[in-house]
């Protein structure tokens, strides 16, 4: 078990990192080279929740706005509310097929694009073995539970993965040639770093986009990428979660996490000022949660069950 002494300089080095990283912040403001007004701006999963937030913010600063989600509905009322600098546009980032249209069609309004947000996403909040039609740990799972949870974590993988990485190898060379500072902002998630009970399918898929983009950055360091590990915002995320119960009609809308503005209000100032890395909200408990883990998971995985009320 760690003592005191190891706790208090992990707090220390911590508390060292984020001083640091403010006054390199300061120094990389990116607006010097692509000015909100002039800004092109692409938000994957606009209908709702961040993406839709982001959008309004982006667009009363001047930025033009491409507003990117499946259904129509909510990007029809989204553009009227944001004016003519929003341009709304049907498809699924998951499909390669829709992203290359979209991609050709910003070449051709907007001659190529300065920003990249990847705020789409999807939910899962069961415990694994679940997924499988188990209701207690001591059942042997049959073929076709398996094949049930299999289908499940694909769905996962689709949203959280396959998505943003599709949208990466579409998206990056034309950001590369037509902007003088591209920047690419991933909503990824707390749960991507650090392990929770319920959330593990989540977590997985999470992770993966996370280490992902974290490697792109390193391949193309001409652009700056950003990824935000935000804890629970409000919204109801979570009610469309890909392994939910269709026979229990549960409002999982969370009324009591982070408000939507203020996260918008942080992964557009990290964007502008060319943050690179993880920008964990809020920073504590969260982010020494993560280093804590390896020093003392059993601290970690205990706070974890606490905190969803999990018991194995």
């Amino acid at each position: 078990m760690p003592t005191l002494s190891h706790l208090t300089g992990v707090v220390a080095a911590f508390a060292a990192v984020f001083v640091l990283r403010h006054i390199t912040k300061a120094r990389s403001h990116r607006s010097t080279r692509v000015r909100p007004a002039e800004e092109r701006v692409l938000i994957l999963g606009a209908s709702s929740g961040l993406g839709r937030t982001l959008a309004k913010q982006y667009t009363a600063r001047g930025a033009k706005v491409c507003a990117v989600a499946r259904r129509s509905e909510p990007l029809v009322e989204l553009a009227k509310e944001c004016g003519d600098r929003c341009l709304p546009f049907v498809g699924d980032f998951t499909d390669a097929a829709d992203l290359e249209k979209l991609r050709v069609q910003l070449l051709r309004q907007w001659d190529g694009l300065d920003t990249l947000h990847i705020c789409a996403g999807v939910s899962a909040v069961q415990p694994v073995m679940v997924l499988t039609g188990i209701k207690t740990g001591d059942e042997d799972p049959d073929a076709v539970g398996v094949q049930h949870a299999i289908e499940i974590a694909s769905r996962a993988t689709q949203g959280n993965f396959f998505g943003p990485f599709i949208a990466a190898v579409t998206f990056i060379p034309m950001m590369k040639r037509t902007s003088p500072s591209p920047a690419i902002l991933l909503v990824s998630s707390v749960a991507a770093v650090v392990p929770a009970p319920t959330r593990a399918l989540y977590a997985a898929t999470k992770a993966a986009s996370l280490l992902l983009f974290q490697s792109l950055a390193i391949e193309h360091p001409e652009i700056a990428f950003t990824c935000v590990l935000p804890a629970t915002i409000e919204g109801s995320f979570r009610s469309s979660a890909v392994d939910a119960d269709p026979s229990q009609k549960i409002d999982e809308t969370n009324k009591k996490g982070l408000k939507l503005e203020y996260v918008a209000s942080r992964c557009a100032e990290a964007v502008d000022q060319g943050l690179r890395g993880n920008l964990v909200i809020p920073w504590f408990p969260y982010a020494i949660a993560h280093h804590l883990y390896y020093i003392w998971p059993s601290l970690i995985e205990r706070q974890a069950r606490k905190k969803y009320n999990f018991t194995a």
